[in-house]
């Protein structure tokens, strides 16, 4: 922290903001407060006339493509709901006007066309805002910084299952591939 600036050409990148997700419990925010902070973004990002990239997780019905790798500490994933990855109606999605990605992992930009649709909008920065802070938004962190995209991560916006988790990302990582701040400074260089 403090936020230098953005790229004239950023989008906001949104992660897992969906009704299968929002149910978990989470710090140091809950899900509703970072909810509220990534509207705000979205909300801003939309009046400044740039992108808006709605990003969810979702599988088949027969979860064929989900991952499956031998780990140590698997996630009990469980039966999913069928709106499980119906993107929250407070980011109002519109197929027109935004860019929506599903992804089949924690990352958003393998195996999607996320990057392909940042380049042909001449994209070279992004803001992250999400859930998880160090599941989703740290692995679409990660892509972005080996594409070369300047990022910023707002703080506010974005929770964990574990604060410590969150922490880590914050302290640890976010710093080294991009800048960190809160919405209302990111909105403030929009």
């Amino acid at each position: 922290m403090p936020l230098t600036s953005l790229d004239p050409k950023t989008a906001l990148v949104v992660i897992d903001m969906q009704r299968g997700v929002m149910t978990r419990q989470t710090a140091p925010h809950t899900t509703q407060e970072a909810l509220a902070r990534v509207v705000e973004l979205v909300d801003a990002f939309r009046k400044h006339g740039k992108p808006v990239v709605l990003v969810n997780v979702g599988f088949s019905a027969d979860r064929a493509d989900a991952l499956q790798p031998r780990v140590d500490a698997p996630t009990a994933m469980g039966s999913l709901p069928p709106d499980f990855s119906v993107l929250v109606d407070e980011l109002r999605a519109d197929r027109e006007r935004d860019i929506l990605v599903t992804k089949k992992q924690w990352g958003a930009f393998y195996g999607t066309d996320l990057d392909l649709q940042l380049r042909r909008r001449h994209i070279t920065g992004i803001v992250l805002c999400g859930i998880a802070t160090s599941i989703g938004v740290e692995s679409t962190a990660r892509g972005a910084f080996e594409r070369g995209y300047n990022q910023t991560f707002a703080a506010d916006a974005m929770t964990d299952m574990f604060e410590d988790a969150h922490k880590n990302s914050l302290t640890r990582i976010f710093p080294r591939i991009g800048e960190i701040d809160t919405t209302a400074a990111i909105i403030s260089k929009l």
